[in-house]
């Protein structure tokens, strides 16, 4: 299996390479690897966004509780909580696209190496 980053960096040589072994049907794989690669990253990055809000709102909630501010200790939980939801419903769509990937670059081909001659191979049959 090529590794995503490989694909990422290349990807006219990665359809090329299907284009030489004649599996033409294969080279919108790539494509949608390029585009569940993009999305699965832009989700990492909001998760880690969000958790880094998230851990600062939980300093920002225990400073509030000690100076007595419980209301506005409160709504910051509040908002806590629904950071924490969506950290939930990101981590979730997270697992499906890396899934999703995973079955997507298994069928992508590997490279081939130079040395083998670009062609249809024709097998004659012994009699």
């Amino acid at each position: 299996m090529l590794d995503i980053k490989f694909v990422r960096e290349n990807p006219e040589i990665v359809k090329q390479n299907i284009r030489n072994k004649f599996q033409d049907q294969k080279l919108p794989l790539v494509d949608q690897a390029l585009e569940l690669d993009k999305e699965n990253r832009e989700i990492k990055q909001e998760v880690q966004a969000l958790r880094a809000e998230r851990n600062n709102a939980a300093k920002t909630i225990g400073s509030l509780m000690k100076q007595g501010k419980k209301e506005e200790a409160e709504e910051m939980k509040k908002k806590t909580t629904e950071t924490g939801e969506r950290i939930d419903a990101l981590s979730a769509r997270e697992r499906e696209v890396e899934e999703e990937l995973l079955k997507v670059m298994m069928v992508i081909p590997n490279i081939i190496d130079p040395s083998v001659p670009i062609g249809k191979m024709i097998r004659k049959m012994w009699k």
